[in-house]
């Protein structure tokens, strides 16, 4: 197993979804339960032991910066963006600050809790094994997930590799959850700029590089004032 001793949040985006709630502040630092997004997932990788955490910034980056800097309790890195370049695009802008081996990338607004003694992070880590997998995917079973609609994302084929729903009329059983492990060596073909993560999950699929994990508890996409009062039921 190899221990995984880095993270990054992807923090640079807007969250227009969320309306007047980041007027004036940026999405990660909207509070679920009294407690910032973006802390609820800084835990989970702080209980997983690990102290590297990257963190791209766009949106009001300079009150993210401030935020994490006040906590102390990890080893923050920022890579600042000019114009916010999305999931893929904002991963490959920070690779430079960042050592070659595997990360987690966790998507600021997802928040999830896990059944007892099953530590997620913990248990992506021992099921990543990077001579099988370019990147592992958080996979959240669609009757334990609030805040986005009933179709999924992702099937499981037999041997338990992820294939995208591409149909608008299919339902799928998973979704992907904002979390994965992922080599770096995925980048080395992609362009600087901006683009998403999903063309890369794509290529991988299609070179059967691609793994899933299915996460064992409730998962929550605080991506509104609707979601954010679903979440705030659970973790109040």
């Amino acid at each position: 197993m190899t221990k995984i001793t880095q993270a990054f949040i992807l923090a640079a985006g807007r969250g227009k979804r969320m309306q007047h709630l980041t007027d004036d502040k940026p999405k990660p630092l909207v509070t679920v339960a009294g407690k910032c997004l973006m802390d609820y997932n800084i835990d989970h990788i702080k209980d997983c032991g690990i102290n590297d955490c990257i963190v791209n910034l766009c949106y009001k980056g300079e009150m993210i910066r401030e935020h994490l800097q006040k906590r102390g309790d990890m080893n923050f890195i920022f890579s600042d963006e000019e114009e916010a370049l999305e999931t893929g695009g904002g991963i490959k802008n920070a690779l430079p600050k960042m050592r070659r081996e595997a990360f987690f990338v966790i998507n600021s607004d997802a928040l999830w809790s896990d059944e007892e003694n099953r530590a997620l992070l913990e248990e992506m880590s021992e099921h990543w094994d990077e001579n099988k997998f370019d990147m592992l995917l958080m996979l959240q079973p669609i009757e334990n997930a609030y805040g986005v609609g009933a179709n999924g994302d992702y099937f499981l084929d037999s041997q338990n590799h992820p294939e995208r729903r591409l149909e608008a009329t299919q339902k799928a059983p998973y979704l992907y959850g904002g979390v994965l492990i992922c080599h770096p060596r995925v980048f080395d073909e992609e362009p600087e700029g901006c683009y998403s993560l999903i063309r890369i999950f794509d290529k991988l699929e299609k070179s059967g590089r691609l793994g899933g994990y299915i996460h064992q508890g409730k998962w929550f996409h605080v991506g509104d004032p609707n979601a954010k009062q679903v979440a705030e039921q659970h973790f109040a």
